[in-house]
């Protein structure tokens, strides 16, 4: 009898937490579906294509790019952050997200991260740009660097 309610409990404790588990994924992905996080993966992948189209495009044809194109799709980036989300996320922490993303500031920040990121993109390589030029410019003038 003992036996039986013990395994019978374990059940219960193991049914519990996969339906714990599964709840929290569902919210995980209604989180990633209200940021985009699976169509930000797809518009970085659109960039990097068109990259790569523009330093070969004398050796492929458009054709081969639009069919690359066709493999890559918002769900192998949402599966591919789940588990990223649900290590450092509570169900609590992914609960109160949803709700600053559904708030008008989060639905926002949604609409003007393209923006932010690409200008923020833009700053950074400014700043880089000007950082490795007074660090050439300190290295000459030390005679640190051939000339």
């Amino acid at each position: 009898m003992k036996k039986t309610l013990l395994i019978l409990s374990f059940c219960i404790l193991s049914f519990s937490a996969n339906a714990q588990s599964t709840s929290k994924t569902e919210k995980i992905k209604q989180l990633m579906e209200l940021t985009g996080s699976g169509k930000m993966g797809v518009q970085i992948m659109d960039q990097i294509i068109r990259s790569f189209k523009t330093s070969h495009s004398s050796s492929v044809n458009d054709e081969f790019w639009e069919e690359f194109k066709k493999g890559v799709k918002a769900e192998d980036f949402e599966n591919m952050i789940l588990p990223i989300y649900d290590k450092y996320y509570t169900e609590s922490d992914i609960d109160q997200l949803i709700v600053f993303y559904n708030s008008s500031i989060g639905k926002k920040m949604i609409s003007t991260m393209p923006q932010v990121m690409q200008e923020s993109m833009a700053a950074g390589q400014k700043l880089g740009k000007e950082i490795t030029e007074k660090l050439l410019a300190k290295l000459k003038e030390k005679d640190n660097l051939e000339k």
